[in-house]
């Protein structure tokens, strides 16, 4: 288990988690892709806003269940609530403070493939994205 405190670039956000890094991912959907942020994969719980909460600004589109988080102030993407996995966090290990993203192994998830909803899927998860 390791503990992190991260910011966005101006400073205005802050955040602390701890969690278990086994892998990093990236997604090839069309946001990920533009972003190119490497993401940590952690439980809600493992997510303290330290201060600047409300200077988060929220960006979601598509199926508008992700809930992707930025500075309002910098534009810097900081984490985002998953879309596959609503009670995690996706966090930009760039905004670790001391955090290497070459020590861990990564992991390509698919993410374009998700564009399509399953009708018959609970609401509490999407299920499959492929019909």
């Amino acid at each position: 288990m390791h503990t992190f405190e991260g910011a966005c670039h101006c400073g205005t956000v802050r955040f602390q988690l701890t969690a278990t890094v086994d892998e990093l991912t990236i997604c090839d959907c069309s946001l990920c892709r533009m972003r190119q942020a490497l993401m940590l994969k952690v439980p809600e719980a493992a997510l303290i806003i330290l201060q600047g909460g409300q200077a988060l600004t929220l960006y979601q589109w598509n199926t508008r269940r992700a809930k992707h988080y930025f500075c309002k102030h910098c534009g810097i993407y900081v984490f985002h609530r998953k879309r596959s996995a609503p009670d995690h966090y996706g966090v930009n290990v760039f905004c670790l403070e001391g955090f290497d993203p070459a020590a861990w192994p990564v992991r390509i998830t698919e993410g374009a493939s998700m564009t399509v909803e399953d009708a018959a899927a609970r609401p509490e998860w999407p299920g499959p994205r492929v019909i």
